[in-house]
């Protein structure tokens, strides 16, 4: 009866365990915390969004990327006299030097344009970013729902752990 307590304990604790995000490495750079979320029925864009870690001494810059799902460019959101507008870096996003940028929800993000396919929730989509110093690296994206403002912690997507 211990053995069997002992056994459900060690399983309850290890599934209420903080998720570990997945890292993706190139050059200086490490790129973290990347989701997407789900696009409506016929929509032909949808976003990404992740944290970048410029750990050089030189800033860096995200100049754009690839995915063979549809395009990928870098926008901004932000409000211009109380409307929220959206544009293209067409320059790029900088990252600074032994610094960090988050692209989130109503801020900067990866735009995925002309989607061949929906993206869809509990799916995984990898796209690859380009970087003016540290070069390309390929970093997966885990669908969440419509609308979602973040991640869910913890959620198992399809065996990964988050």
């Amino acid at each position: 009866m211990t053995r069997c307590f002992v056994l459900a304990l060690a399983l309850a604790l290890s599934a209420a365990a903080p998720a570990v995000a997945q890292e993706f490495k190139t050059g200086d750079v490490t790129v973290d915390k990347a989701w997407s979320r789900a696009t409506p029925k016929g929509a032909d864009a949808g976003a990404g969004y992740l944290t970048i870690h410029n750990n050089g001494a030189t800033p860096d810059k995200l100049t754009g990327g690839s995915a063979d799902f549809g395009a990928v460019e870098i926008h901004e959101m932000k409000m211009d006299n109380g409307v929220m507008k959206m544009r293209e870096l067409k320059d790029g996003l900088n990252i600074p030097a032994h610094g960090a940028i988050r692209l989130a929800p109503g801020g900067y993000h990866v735009m995925f344009t002309h989607l061949t396919k929906p993206l869809a929730k509990g799916d995984k989509v990898s796209a690859t970013l380009t970087f003016e110093h540290a070069g390309s690296v390929t970093v997966e994206f885990p669908v969440e729902a419509v609308g979602a403002a973040a991640p869910m912690p913890g959620a198992d997507r399809k065996g990964m752990k988050m």
